[in-house]
């Protein structure tokens, strides 16, 4: 019975279950939805959408759809990185939801390799920068405006107008051009000086192999991708606008002595000059016969008499005769009169005043479903601060993009500048620059009649007035104008497959001219007046075709892209020279007017690229991300290596989607990544490298064949020494990594770590003096490493409820060290300056590249008994030159004594870290934002000091430290060495620690205050927008560098800057300038 009634009881409950089935069935039916995201208006493949409480859930397929079992009233909670999650409770059977795009970046579509990407989905090393941020710095280069901005890249500027400034991305990958590859609107090009930072879009640099490494060829320095703006919504009209005026550095800015310390500075070295015992000769005064007294005149006549007074019959303005357009050698005629200036003539601000600058962007943009367009003009006038510097631009661009069908699109991105841009002489002795610190303050700068003063007198050293240098160029000129830009066709086929082919290049030309003036005032002139004239023209196309195919199946989203590219480069220069123009009349003077034997060159030079290019994006369930990629180059440069493969691979792992990571609240997306693969470098040989070529030569080829010295035949010799045999620069590069956002999106970070070997670097070695004046050729010769970190955090904070807050750090650190160079002394050399027989920065192995090079000071010889002791433990003399203050050096190798093998390395003018901070706020209608920039670690070598710092180098200017703090009996703690009339080698004229100064600085690079005014009201003057604001730049600079300013680029013109063998050498530089504007932005 038991048994019966259990039996019954199950059949119960079975009939129960089905009844309670068969009503939740009823309840709950089959929903359909699609998910798009508000930024694009795209389905979101592989989104979640589960039911609120419950694990029931599913994934939105290649359409943005799925399909759902519930009921009317569940609330389904719908995910997706990058955008925030929505609740929507179901009251239909089919459901629409729009997802809104996060505030954070993952969403951003940025621009890489030949392809596109949501930031999201990156797994190389990509620094995606703040276009925003980069136009608050007021400049025409956008290279000026990245310092700072992007992690991973170190920017050194200067002040000249139109200067290049050195950029470098993870450190020097290269001892030649270190200049990274930019791709504007997918053209590659090493020149962006024309392009209007106004039009940019977008910007992202290519850090590693993985993400770079596509490029093949030129992707070893780096690669910087570019996107100019494009036409969207109505037509809108804005014009933007900023005037202000920059403003050297004031004050005594080389600390320099004034006529009377400059007397006393001579008295104190030929006292230390005398021989103890034997009381100081001061009859052979500085100035003149006329003791501790300044004269009034400095020069009358000739290079003589000096030291004169007022009623000397010698300055009769009578006997006055200059004529400073003579056009003859001949000036022995001539007789001066020139004042003295007591008080001291400051050569700086003679030469350097406030400038003003200035820039008008007017834009023009508008889209409909059927096409885009955007027309922009920009004016750029930047007066330099150094007189007679100057850059004046004009850029016109048209974007315009139609959409001919539904699968077929066409456009074009032209941009034409106009650029008016003579460049100064700068980071050289010899320059206006270095003059302001080597011209003697007691010269005025034009004597009694107006005509330049100068250093043609006794005791006043060899160095030319500073501003006739500068104002004797007034006429030169350097112009040019460029057309670049691209066209494109993209069709779809098939749903999944795109074609593309692009043509794009650039057309340039220029023109220079300058004119020599004869000098007549100072003790060593250019008698011969001289003009030189020449223009260059040039071209390069690059025409890509690319085929794409795009497919989601299931949890696997694979885009594949194949093609291939070529390039093509042309470039031709011709000038001339001629001399003994009767006047100097810029109407009158051309290459037929001269009197002189006129001189012509010309040159050309052509290089092409034909590439192959492959690429894979792979991701599985928005977990496992992978790219891998592939170039073939094949280079005209090369002759017996002409192909090269350039693989890289990376893999990327969302640990975010992790159910252990999931339940981690603050974390929204977590990703770990790691790159490997090969890129090359190619910039750094000739394109003509792999050729030996002739030519004639008055001076190295005509020969007297026939026994006499009655006539010669002309013959051949070597112009240039091929190498046929060499190949691509490579770089190995290895980086791994972690993105993450946190905190409900509010806190986003971005590290990487990498490790670079880099081999095959290619140099132009030294050749034996049999080789004659032949060029030698770039050879692979040498091997370097570089490792580092990048890292950059953004944080987007509401301090209130109507204060925000975006706040981006970068953090830029890498090391460098040489470790290969197969040359005979294993290392390269840079510039020795004023250190004959010898130089100052060496790259070796085992050191970092352009080490500062020479003896370490140990203080001074302080007494006769410390130099005794020193010379008895050596068993002879210890160190050439040793006399009490003078410098002591240090025994490296301790031999016991002082040689050439002492010198050691004495710091790298490599930062041990960059870093740039932004801020940005808003209140209401006010903005604030400021830009910090701060480098540490580097050294300077400030070759200054060696002018300035020894009475016995030159007899020019000097500074207070050589008066006030320089070594004496009675200050032996002193900074510089004892002054002397004539120096040694234990003074300043070794190259030793003295010149090396730490380079840190902390710089306020901008601040920017604004205001919008209310749109309501701007309606009614048919405004939509009217933001005015107030900047500064450069406006605060902490250092401990005694020199004008810690940025130091190099020396030489643009390829010398970027020129890693020498840079970091101070020999006056034209310095970052502060900067003060209003401005003001309108859009109708």
């Amino acid at each position: 019975m038991f048994k019966s009634l259990l039996l019954k009881g199950r059949v119960l409950c079975l009939l129960l279950c089905c009844m309670v089935s068969s009503l939740v069935v009823t309840a709950q039916t089959k929903h359909t939805g699609r998910v798009i995201g508000s930024d694009d208006k795209l389905p979101v493949v592989g989104a979640t959408v589960r039911v609120k409480g419950t694990t029931t859930g599913t994934q939105t397929d290649v359409n943005g759809q799925f399909s759902l079992s519930v009921k009317n009233g569940d609330v389904l909670v719908i995910s997706y990185l990058g955008y925030t999650t929505q609740e929507v409770t179901v009251s239909s059977e089919n459901i629409g939801i729009t997802l809104q795009a996060s505030n954070n970046s993952l969403n951003e579509v940025v621009v890489t390799g030949y392809a596109s990407q949501k930031k999201k989905d990156l797994v190389g090393a990509v620094a995606v920068v703040d276009v925003a941020a980069l136009n608050r710095t007021p400049t025409a280069s956008i290279e000026n405006q990245l310092q700072g901005q992007a992690s991973g890249v170190t920017v050194v500027n200067s002040g000249a107008p139109g200067q290049t400034p050195q950029v470098k991305i993870r450190g020097a990958n290269t001892f030649g051009n270190n200049q990274p590859l930019y791709v504007v609107d997918g053209v590659p090009t090493t020149n962006v000086n024309d392009l209007n930072p106004n039009d940019i879009a977008s910007m992202q640099v290519l850090k590693d192999a993985g993400s770079a490494s596509i490029y093949g060829a030129r992707a070893s320095n780096g690669v910087i991708i570019v996107t100019t703006k494009r036409g969207n919504g109505k037509t809108n009209i804005s014009y933007d606008a900023y005037y202000g005026t920059q403003n050297p550095k004031g004050g005594n800015v080389y600390d320099l002595l004034d006529p009377t310390e400059m007397m006393a500075l001579r008295r104190l070295a030929i006292k230390n000059s005398t021989a103890a015992g034997t009381a100081p000769n001061y009859s052979s005064n500085l100035y003149g016969p006329n003791g501790d007294v300044l004269p009034d005149y400095i020069s009358a006549g000739g290079n003589g008499p000096a030291g004169i007074k007022d009623g000397d019959p010698a300055v009769d303005p009578s006997k006055y005769n200059v004529n400073p357009l003579y056009t003859t050698g001949d000036a022995s005629g001539f007789y001066r009169i020139t004042r003295a200036n007591k008080a001291g003539t400051d050569w700086y601000h003679q030469i350097f005043n406030a400038a003003p600058i200035q820039s008008h962007n007017l834009n023009l943009n508008g889209s409909n479903d059927q096409a885009s367009y955007l027309f922009s003009l920009n004016y750029f006038n930047q007066q330099g601060v150094l007189i007679n510097t100057y850059n004046k631009r004009y850029t016109l661009r048209a974007n315009t993009n139609f959409n001919v069908t539904k699968n077929f699109r066409v456009g074009e991105n032209v941009a034409y500048s106009i650029t008016d841009n003579p460049q100064a002489n700068q980071n050289d002795e010899g320059s206006a620059i270095g003059m302001s610190f080597r011209e003697q303050r007691i010269i005025p700068v034009r004597d009694i009649m107006g005509n330049y003063a100068g250093s043609n007198t006794a005791n006043l050293g060899n160095a030319r007035n500073p501003v006739a240098i500068q104002e004797r160029t007034m006429n030169n000129r350097g112009s040019s104008n460029r057309l670049f830009g691209n066209i494109y066709a993209e069709a779809d086929f098939f749903k999944h497959i795109t074609l593309r082919t692009q043509f794009g290049g650039e057309y340039y030309a220029g023109y220079f001219n300058y004119f020599n003036f004869p000098e007549y005032e100072n003790s060593e002139n250019g008698v011969t007046n001289t003009y030189g004239e020449g223009n260059y023209t040039g071209y390069n196309y690059t025409w890509t075709n690319t085929a794409r195919y795009h497919q989601v199946f299931g949890k696997h989203d694979v885009t594949f892209l194949a093609g291939s590219e070529q390039y093509n480069n042309y470039g031709r220069n011709i000038g001339g020279t001629n001399s003994g123009y009767y006047t100097f009349d810029p109407n009158y003077v051309n290459l037929s007017t001269g009197t002189g034997t006129p001189t012509a060159y010309s040159n050309s030079n052509r290089d092409k690229l034909f590439s192959l290019i492959g690429r894979l994006d792979y991701t599985y369930n928005n977990r496992v991300l992978l790219s891998a990629t592939i170039r073939r180059d094949g280079s005209s440069r090369f002759l017996n290596n002409t192909f090269g493969w350039f693989p890289a691979a990376s893999l990327g792992y969302r640990l975010s989607e992790e159910s252990f990571v999931k339940s981690i609240g603050w974390v929204n997306d977590l990703k770990i990544r790691g790159s490997y693969g090969v890129m090359g470098n190619q910039i750094n040989v000739d394109p003509a490298n792999a050729f030996t070529t002739y030519g004639q030569s008055r001076n190295n080829s005509y020969y007297d064949l026939t026994g006499s010295s009655t006539g010669t035949v002309p013959g051949f010799s070597k112009n240039y020494i091929g190498n046929p045999d060499a190949k691509w620069e490579k770089d190995k590069n290895l980086n791994v990594g972690f993105d993450a956002t946190l905190f409900n999106s509010k806190l986003e970070i971005s590290a990487d770590y990498y490790v670079k070997k880099i081999t095959d670097l290619l140099v132009a070695p030294p050749l034996a003096g049999t080789a004659g004046t032949a060029q030698s050729p770039a050879v692979n010769v040498a091997a370097m490493d570089n490792s580092g970190f990048d890292i950059a955090v953004t944080t987007h904070q509401n301090l209130g409820s109507e204060l925000k807050m975006n706040a981006t750090l970068t953090f830029t650190s890498y090391k460098n060290e040489v470790k290969k160079i197969t040359l005979g002394n294993k290392q390269l050399t840079g510039q020795g300056g004023r250190f004959s027989g010898t130089y100052i920065t060496r790259s070796a192995v085992g050191g970092p590249v352009s080490s500062f090079y020479g003896y370490q000071t140990d203080g001074f010889w302080d007494s006769q008994a410390e130099m005794t002791a020193a010379n008895t433990a050596a068993g002879g003399t210890y160190q050439d030159g040793m006399a009490l203050g003078r410098f002591k050096y240090k025994d490296m190798n301790g031999d016991g004594k002082i040689t050439a093998d002492d010198r050691t390395n004495l710091g790298s003018p490599n930062p041990d870290f960059t870093t740039g901070l932004n801020l940005d706020f808003s209140y209401k209608r006010f903005d604030l934002s400021m830009f910090m920039y701060a480098s540490v670690g580097a050294k300077i070598w400030n070759d200054v000091k060696w002018w300035t710092d020894f009475y016995s180098n030159f007899a020019g200017a000097k500074s207070r430290t050589a008066l006030y703090d320089s070594w004496t009996p009675d200050h032996m703690n002193a900074k510089a060495p004892i002054q002397e009339l004539n120096g040694s080698f234990a003074s300043g004229t070794t190259p030793n620690s003295y010149y090396v100064e730490n380079g840190s600085f902390l710089r306020l690079r901008t601040v920017q205050l604004g205001y919008t005014f209310n749109a309501n009201a701007l309606k009614a003057v048919g405004m939509s927008k009217l933001r005015v604001y107030v900047s500064g730049a450069n406006l605060l600079t902490i250092t401990g560098y005694s020199g004008v300013d810690p940025e130091i680029t190099g020396s030489g013109d643009n390829g010398g800057q970027r020129n890693s063998v020498d840079f970091g050498v101070d020999r006056g530089s034209y310095a970052p300038v502060r900067t003060l504007l209003l401005g003001v932005q309108v859009k109708f």
